[in-house]
C-alpha cells in the first residue's frame, strides 16, 4: 500500500478519533468555563496520562511493539503479551492505590500555591477518581501493541471514541443536572462532582473493554503468567531495556517541562490561565494528530525495514516523502489558525460558562501556538528516522534541547509580561521550542542519513508559503469584514470562519496546483478523478 493511501486509510479512525474528541474538548468548556472548576479538572485528568507515560507508556511506544514482533516470529508472542499484561497490571494496579492516596502530594507539583484552597481540594478529589485510569491505559496500550502485530489497526484506532463519546455523554448528564447558577470550586455540588469523576474514568475503561472483542478473534488467551525471570531468555530483554532506559529519560524530561508550564500557568489571572492553555493546545494538535502521525505510523515500518537492510538512502527517500506531504497540509493549516483563530475558538469554545471574550483568548493563544505546528511535526517526524535506526539516545538529547529552551522562555515570558499575558508567553515559548528542535533534528540526522541533494523538501515548503500568502491576505479581510458586520459573537464568528475559510482553502488548492506542488495534486486526485464526466 502507497504512503499516500495508507495515510487515507488511517486519517479516517483518527479523524473519528479527533472530532469526537474536537466535541469532548468543546462541551468540557462549555460546561466547566476555564476558571476554577476547569482548572481543578484539567490538572487532575492531567495527571494519570503523566504517570502512566513515567511508568511505562513511552516504553510501549518505542520498544515493547518491536519485541512482541520478534516475539510472534519465534511462535512465543502469546507468552510474551501475557506476561507484560500481568506485569502491567501488578505494577500499574499497585501504582493507582497508592496515588490515590497520594493524591494531595501530586496536585501540588502541577498547582501553583496562589491556588484557592477549594480550588486546589477539588483537584484532589476529581484526581482520586481519575488515578485508577493508569491501570486500563497500561492495559489497553498492551492490548493495542498486540493487535497492530497482528495486522488488526482498526480496533486500537477506533476505540478512543468509544471513549469520547461515553464522556460526552457524561458531559450532557452534567449539563442536567440541578446546581448554581454560577459553577465554581465553592459552589459545584457532590453530585455533579461524583457524575463528572465516575463518567470520565468509564470513558478510558470502555476504551480498554472495545479491544476484547478483536482479542478474541485473534486466538490471544487472556491469563496471568509469573514466571518473568524466564521471559528473558533469548527474547531480547536486555537491549530493549537499553533502548527503554534513554526513552525513559525522554519521557521524564517532558513531564518535568509539563509541571513547569502547569506551575505558571495555574498562576496566572483565572481567566487566562491553564484551563484556555490547555483548550489552545487540545485544538492546535488537531492537524498533526489527523496528518503527522498517520504519515508517522504509515513511513515507520518502511523506514524500520530499509535501516536495517542497511539502505539509508531509502531511509533518507521515504522521510521526504513524509515531510513533503505534512508540509503541503500544515502549512496551510497553520495560516489558517493565525487567521482563523479567534472566530474558530470562538465557535467552538464560546457558550455555556465560556464568555465570548474568554474564547477569543483561546483563539490568541492558538494563533501563536500556530507559528510552531510545522515545526513540531517535522521534528517529530525527523525523530522516527532514528528510532527506525535503532537510535533512541539522540532523540532523548535533543528533546533535552528543546525542553531546555522551552523553560527558559517561558520562565523569562512570564516574568517580563503583564498577568494577563503570560500565558501567551507561555504558548510562545512552546513554539519556539519546537524551532529550534527541528534545527538541531536537521543537523544530527545529516550526518546519519544522506542529505537530499535536491532539496525537496525545502522546495515544496517554499512553494507552499508563496501558494498560502495571497489566500491569507484575503482571508483576513474577509475575517476583519465579516467581524465588522457580523459582530464577534457566536453566530459572526460562524460566518467569519465560514466565508474566511472558504477563501483560504480555495485560494490556497488554487495556487498550489499552479505553482506545483506535487503532494496536493495528489491529495486532490481522487476527487478531481470522481468529479471527471463518465462515459
Amino acid at each position: 500500500m502507497s504512503l499516500l493511501r495508507s495515510t487515507r486509510t488511517m486519517a479516517l479512525g483518527t479523524v473519528a478519533s479527533r472530532a469526537t474528541g474536537f466535541l469532548r474538548t468543546a462541551m468540557l468548556a462549555a460546561v466547566l468555563g476555564v476558571k476554577t472548576v476547569a482548572l481543578a479538572f484539567n490538572v487532575a485528568n492531567t495527571a494519570p496520562n503523566i504517570v502512566y507515560e513515567l511508568l511505562l507508556g513511552g516504553i510501549l511506544t518505542s520498544v515493547i511493539v518491536p519485541l512482541v514482533v520478534r516475539a510472534n516470529k519465534d511462535g512465543v508472542g502469546e507468552e510474551l503479551v501475557q506476561r507484560l499484561l500481568t506485569l502491567a497490571v501488578l505494577v500499574l494496579g499497585a501504582a493507582s492505590l497508592l496515588l490515590v492516596l497520594f493524591a494531595p502530594l501530586i496536585v501540588d507539583v502541577y498547582v501553583n500555591q496562589g491556588v484557592d484552597d477549594q480550588t486546589r481540594h477539588l483537584a484532589v478529589v476529581f484526581a482520586r477518581f481519575f488515578l485508577p485510569q493508569i491501570l486500563f491505559y497500561g492495559v489497553g496500550a498492551v492490548l493495542g501493541a498486540y493487535l497492530n502485530t497482528q495486522g488488526s489497526f482498526g480496533p486500537p484506532m477506533w476505540a478512543p471514541v468509544l471513549n469520547n463519546v461515553v464522556v460526552i455523554v457524561t458531559l450532557v448528564l452534567f449539563a442536567f443536572l440541578p446546581g448554581p447558577s454560577h459553577l465554581t470550586s465553592a459552589t459545584i455540588t457532590d453530585t455533579q462532582l461524583a457524575v463528572l469523576g465516575i463518567g470520565v474514568t468509564l470513558g478510558i475503561v470502555a476504551q480498554t473493554v472495545a479491544l476484547l472483542p478483536a482479542l478474541r478473534r485473534s486466538g490471544l488467551h487472556l491469563r496471568p503468567r509469573f514466571d518473568f525471570r524466564s521471559a528473558t531468555a533469548g527474547t531480547g530483554l536486555g537491549p530493549a531495556a537499553q533502548l527503554a532506559r534513554w526513552t525513559f529519560f525522554y519521557v521524564v524530561c517532558n513531564q518535568l517541562v509539563l509541571v513547569v508550564v502547569a506551575q505558571l500557568a495555574s498562576g496566572a489571572p483565572k481567566d487566562r490561565g491553564y484551563p484556555s492553555y490547555t483548550y489552545a493546545f487540545l485544538l492546535w494538535q488537531l492537524p498533526h494528530a489527523v496528518v503527522a502521525v498517520s504519515v508517522i505510523t504509515a513511513l515507520l515500518p518502511a523506514m524500520s525495514g530499509a535501516a536495517a537492510e542497511g539502505r539509508l538512502d531509502e531511509v533518507r527517500r521515504q522521510l521526504d516523502r513524509g515531510l513533503r506531504l505534512t508540509v503541503s497540509v500544515l502549512v496551510p493549516a497553520a495560516v489558517a489558525y493565525v487567521v482563523l483563530g479567534r472566530p474558530l475558538a470562538t465557535l467552538v469554545f464560546g457558550h455555556g460558562e465560556t464568555s465570548v471574550a474568554d474564547a477569543r483568548f483561546i483563539g490568541t493563544l492558538l494563533a501563536v501556538f500556530a507559528c510552531g505546528l510545522v515545526a513540531f511535526s517535522t521534528y517529530q517526524l525527523q525523530l522516527r528516522a532514528f528510532y527506525a535506526l535503532q537510535d533512541t539516545r539522540t532523540p532523548a538529547m535533543v528533546n533535552l534541547a528543546v525542553n531546555a529552551t522551552t523553560v527558559a522562555l517561558d520562565v523569562l515570558l512570564y516574568s517580563a509580561l503583564a498577568p494577563e499575558h503570560r500565558v501567551v508567553g507561555l504558548a510562545a515559548g512552546q513554539a519556539s521550542s519546537y524551532l529550534v528542535g527541528v534545527a538541531v533534528c536537521t543537523t544530527v540526522l545529516a550526518r546519519r542519513v544522506p542529505r537530499d541533494p535536491r532539496g525537496h523538501v525545502l522546495r515544496t515548503t517554499v512553494r507552499c508559503l508563496l501558494a498560502i500568502a495571497g489566500p491569507a491576505g484575503m482571508a483576513a479581510l474577509v475575517v476583519h469584514l465579516s467581524e465588522g458586520y457580523a459582530g464577534r459573537a457566536t453566530g459572526g464568528a460562524a460566518v467569519a470562519a465560514a466565508l474566511g475559510g472558504a477563501v483560504l482553502v480555495s485560494g490556497y488548492l488554487a495556487a498550489a496546483r499552479r505553482v506545483r506542488v506535487q503532494e496536493v495534486e495528489q491529495l486532490l486526485a481522487p476527487v478531481l478523478a470522481r468529479l471527471k464526466p463518465t462515459g
